[in-house]
């Protein structure tokens, strides 16, 4: 028996490829299936099934392509109503992997469809629990996600979830592998560890939502209290895996469709599309097309790109690095973007060679607004239980994510700041704020990060496991 979690950090997502005996399941597969058929093929082993625990809504999952390329079975829990092909298994419904078995629990809670998936070794032991988005280390899945009728509420959802914890998952045994969907910088729960693989007994110990004691009333309260409103991409990716969608090598070969600086601009002008630049953001701040949004591609690319652009069929064009064409377009696809309609020919000094208009990000050190600082408007665009755990006192918050429901907040005249931890998120909101006609400000460069080192007065620092 075989199993190994194919983690893509950008996603805080894990898949599973599983083989027992020249047989493999894979479990919530990413959008480009290749690799799984690789390793497949690698160690003359045939797919037979694709597990989704649910229907994602933070990423667009390659069930419907690995099984038309693999000739595997898709399979969901109770109560899935995809417009493809599956098996909709029943509750404990078992399902034989070579030497292996694979048991279905249902466990709604998180969806009505959530589903975890128990994995019984060649003894019958049960081995380990693929669980996707019900438990997490450290947490649970959000209950608000869920496609779900206007009579249920999250309150609903989080009460189902609690019973599906106690009554199919708790009462494994302690040394149970836990092999979560997510983990730490996912928005698809709260607070997730960095570990992305545990034991049962370890989460019983040490998650909140696990606790012996806790009664049903507490753990609806403790799981919706602090919930974000999810991003406007999520139920987008979830129509999208229950319907399907373009094989991703269409949405790669559509994509990587290079333009010169002319061709560019014409086709952004006649199809309003959105101009993305991916660089770093030392490059942008130096120089960019106006209007342009910057979300880079070394940082959390993917799921910023679905929370601030928001609508999947946005057509978009791209400056990129120079040979990460098709690394940009897959990592976009991912989460549903496909309307990329080409890419720069020879990135942004193309644009500058053609003597076009540009523009740059005023950007000053922490050390050489030390001496200003008391007189200065800043506004902090980390999370709120960053900025609550650590600030400058007199800072305004008003994190990235919702950035844009809060651009009439900003001066229109007067001069301010902005910064995040390290500079990322700073420099994606001050590409929003310029391609909304607020010019007026500086970013402070390397964020928090400076500030601490310039011995800038902040706030005392608390836990945010503590807010």
């Amino acid at each position: 028996m075989e199993i190994e979690q194919i983690y893509t950090g950008c996603l805080a997502q894990g898949a599973y490829y599983i083989e027992s005996n020249g047989e493999v399941a894979i479990i919530d597969p990413l959008r480009e299936v290749q690799p799984y058929l690789d390793m497949a093929t690698k160690n003359n082993a045939k797919i037979k099934y694709v597990f989704e625990t649910h229907f994602h809504a933070d990423f667009v999952s390659g069930h419907v392509t690995l099984a038309e390329k693999s000739g595997a079975d898709i399979i969901y829990g109770p109560l899935a109503n995809p417009t493809f092909k599956a098996t909709i298994a029943e509750d404990q419904q078992i399902f034989e992997l070579g030497n292996i078995k694979i048991k279905v629990l249902h466990t709604p809670g998180h969806t009505m469809e959530s589903t975890s998936y128990l994995l019984l070794d060649e003894a019958g032991k049960e081995h380990a629990i693929f669980t996707g988005d019900t438990l997490f280390l450290g947490d649970v899945g959000r209950p608000d996600l869920a496609q779900k009728a206007a009579s249920m509420t999250q309150e609903d959802l989080a009460g189902i979830l609690f019973d599906s914890l106690r009554n199919k998952i708790m009462p494994l045994h302690d040394d149970l592998i836990v092999y979560p969907g997510h983990g730490a910088g996912s928005a698809c729960g709260k607070n997730l560890s960095k570990e992305t693989t545990g034991t049962l007994g370890e989460q019983k110990e040490t998650n909140y939502a696990l606790r012996k004691d806790m009664t049903k009333e507490e753990f609806i309260k403790e799981v919706t209290d602090g919930l974000l409103p999810p991003p406007q991409y999520f139920p987008l990716n979830v129509k999208m895996n229950k319907q399907g969608y373009k094989d991703i090598s269409e949405v790669i070969q559509s994509g990587t469709h290079a333009l010169n600086a002319d061709d560019f601009e014409k086709t952004a002008n006649d199809s309003e599309a959105l101009i993305l630049d991916v660089r770093s953001q030392e490059e942008f701040a130096k120089g960019h097309i106006p209007n342009s949004i910057f979300i880079g591609i070394d940082g959390g690319f993917a799921p910023w790109v679905g929370a601030l652009i928001g609508d999947t069929l946005q057509p978009i064009l791209l400056i990129i690095p120079k040979g990460r064409e098709e690394e940009t377009i897959t990592r976009m696809a991912r989460v549903g973007f496909d309307n990329t309609l080409g890419y720069l020919e020879g990135g942004f000094e193309t644009w500058k060679n053609a003597s076009k208009e540009y523009d740059t990000v005023n950007s000053i050190s922490a050390a050489a607004l030390k001496d200003t600082i008391e007189d200065a408007l800043i506004y902090d665009v980390r999370k709120n239980s960053e900025f609550l755990s650590e600030r400058i006192p007199s800072a305004v918050n008003t994190p990235l994510s919702a950035i844009n429901d809060h651009l009439k907040d900003f001066p229109k005249e007067e001069r301010f700041y902005i910064h995040c931890a390290g500079g990322y998120r700073s420099m994606i909101a001050a590409s929003i704020l310029k391609s909304r006609g607020i010019h007026n400000f500086t970013d402070i460069s390397g964020g928090f990060a400076a500030i601490k080192e310039s011995d800038i007065a902040t706030t005392n620092y608390v836990c945010p496991s503590t807010l």
